[in-house]
């Protein structure tokens, strides 16, 4: 009898209800309040801190495999196969040895068979054709369909080009967005430098950052040459600023890229962004250097600063001769159409 093993059930275990509706059945998503959710079928099935309740039949659980079973009567090895996406496995003919603990497993919806709604919806916000390309050929961004609802898949990936982050973004009806199942922000989306560059820039999300590099390339910049970091997402300080941590993202980077001194911070320029980049510049260790960038009004594409005229960074690695420049986009020679493309789409997205 095929069977599935133990690993392979315990990482389906760990697919909470509100992950599987948002990634799998997002049409079944209905919004409460607050962080309480409901299903469209069953408006007495509420999904909340991680957990869910049937009220009406007095069940409920943890798991989507639970809400498989018990709500919509699929058996144990139908649930198993719809979270994991692929079919049991014939029984192995031995016992094999304990393995080492894994890194968690991220899982990533099925792709669909073409990008075309992903690309208009990415177009339409300003971003540039060669960036998508670029995005699409090396994984980072594709498209899942689940019962004609069309999402973004944003991935980011290890050192070693492993896919460990995934985030969705709906770009149908239902516009929705948060982390894949498993997903770790350490690795979260971003666009490195094909040369050793000696600073990061980083950015709010994974739009922000294709943003970004639109950006350079309207100005006449190699975005390829510049090395472009998300947060994944909003960037929470402590109460105790001292006592606050740099983002896992910005963490992992500088660990696997100790070339990299300098961090250039575009983060939204409203309360939150501003206090996140005072937190940021507040905890750098020591060696960094550390500038905040923001346009100095509103969010959107304006969010990305200038220096300003005559700021040539003298004396600095990347000035030197044969070095990487690590000069910004200029926002003057853009059209008033690209601007506001960009800074109406990137605002949309919050």
């Amino acid at each position: 009898m095929p069977f599935y093993d133990s690993e392979a059930i315990e990482r389906a275990r760990q697919v909470d209800l509100l992950t599987y509706l948002q990634t799998c059945e997002p049409q079944e998503l209905v919004h409460v309040s607050g962080n309480v959710y409901c299903t469209k079928t069953h408006d007495s099935l509420r999904i909340s801190n991680g957990k869910w309740c049937w009220f009406s039949r007095g069940i409920g659980g943890y798991s989507a495999l639970d809400y498989l079973i018990k709500v919509n009567g699929y058996s144990f090895l139908e649930a198993m196969e719809t979270i994991s996406g692929r079919a049991a496995i014939p029984p192995p003919s031995f016992v094999p040895a304990p393995k080492e603990e894994k890194p968690k497993h991220l899982l990533l919806p099925q792709a669909a068979p073409d990008n075309r709604a992903m690309m208009a919806y990415l177009k339409g916000r300003g971003i540039d054709q060669e960036i998508l390309d670029y995005c699409v050929q090396t994984g980072r961004i594709y498209e899942s369909r689940n019962k004609g609802h069309s999402n973004v898949v944003f991935v980011g990936f290890d050192k070693d080009g492993k896919a460990r982050f995934g985030c969705l973004r709906g770009i149908s009806e239902a516009r929705f967005h948060g982390d894949l199942s498993g997903s770790d922000k350490h690795f979260s989306f971003a666009l490195p430098a094909c040369v050793e560059n000696p600073a990061v820039h980083l950015c709010e999300c994974a739009i922000d950052v294709m943003s970004y590099a639109t950006l350079c390339k309207l100005d006449g910049i190699d975005w390829r040459r510049h090395n472009l970091l998300s947060l994944a997402g909003v960037y929470q300080p402590k109460k105790k600023m001292e006592e606050s941590k740099l983002p896992v993202a910005l963490t992992r980077f500088l660990e696997d890229h100790p070339h990299v001194k300098t961090v250039y911070l575009h983060l939204d320029n409203d309360t939150a962004g501003r206090l996140a980049a005072k937190a940021i510049m507040a905890v750098m260790p020591e060696g960094y250097r550390v500038e905040n960038k923001p346009r100095p009004r509103g969010n959107g594409c304006e969010r990305f600063s200038v220096p300003p005229a005559g700021d040539s960074h003298s004396g600095q690695p990347w000035q030197r001769a044969g070095a990487v420049s690590c000069r910004f986009p200029s926002f003057d020679r853009f059209s008033l159409l690209q601007i506001v493309i960009i800074y109406v789409n990137i605002k949309a997205v919050r």
